[in-house]
């Protein structure tokens, strides 16, 4: 059995800068930092022909591209992989639609677990990059690419993205008190309220490509609050 998981993140400064109708024009810039909550995701292949997958929903079809999840159709279609004869099981240590990044998080996890099946060696920019390409080209979701990137590299990370596409990761340069302090004094709560990244995104790109002078202000405002 493969058992693979990415780590949910929170923005610590410069989130929203991170789509590309934002960042192509101006530069985007951010730091973002892993938690100790993650997306897991099983796999493991079984004695019957068809391809299972177990999330929210339970699927079992012929062959991957048939399946009605598009992030795990197309996590399949970019490896090469049919997914007969396998089984697939996604779980969550937090609810989807909280602001932690796990639909970044559950495509790098998948990606994660399915080169190993093929017993691929992939270096993380390699994986966030794949993660991107099925979110924001092959499934066209208003998106940014720091839930991938995050999920991918770990830790607090300050990420800049380029026009072009191309994006520079390093480790933020942290103190160790200031490190502990942060630890020691940070603290997350389920509300049990969810929402949709992708409405509230969406509308941030449509502005975005408009040139919307409030939109773009903004995003100067907090690109410049993550540098």
């Amino acid at each position: 059995m493969i058992i693979a998981r990415s780590p949910l993140r929170i923005s610590l400064g410069g989130g929203g800068t991170d789509l590309p109708s934002y960042y192509e024009q101006h530069g985007g810039f951010l730091i973002a930092a892993a938690i100790d909550k993650y997306v897991y995701i099983t796999l493991h292949e079984t004695f019957v022909p068809d391809l299972i997958v177990k999330y929210s929903k339970l699927e079992r079809v012929a062959k991957a591209a048939d399946l009605d999840h598009p992030i795990i159709r197309e996590g399949f279609a970019l490896l090469g992989l049919d997914g007969r004869s396998l089984e697939l099981t996604s779980m969550a240590d937090i609810p989807a639609g909280t602001g932690l990044g796990s639909s970044g998080s559950f495509t790098t996890a998948l990606l994660k677990a399915l080169h190993t099946y093929k017993k691929n060696l992939v270096h993380p920019a390699e994986l966030d990059e794949q993660a991107c390409d099925i979110e924001l080209n092959r499934l066209r979701e208003p998106i940014g690419k720091q839930d991938q990137y995050i999920a991918a590299f770990g830790g607090i990370t300050c990420f800049k993205f380029l026009p072009g596409g191309r994006v520079e990761a390093w480790p933020l340069k942290l103190s160790e008190e200031t490190r502990y302090n942060l630890e020691d004094n940070l603290l997350l709560f389920f509300t049990g309220y969810a929402r949709s990244a992708s409405k509230i995104l969406k509308e941030q790109d449509y502005k975005s490509k408009s040139v919307d002078k409030s939109m773009i202000e903004n995003l100067h405002f907090i690109n410049g609050h993550g540098l």
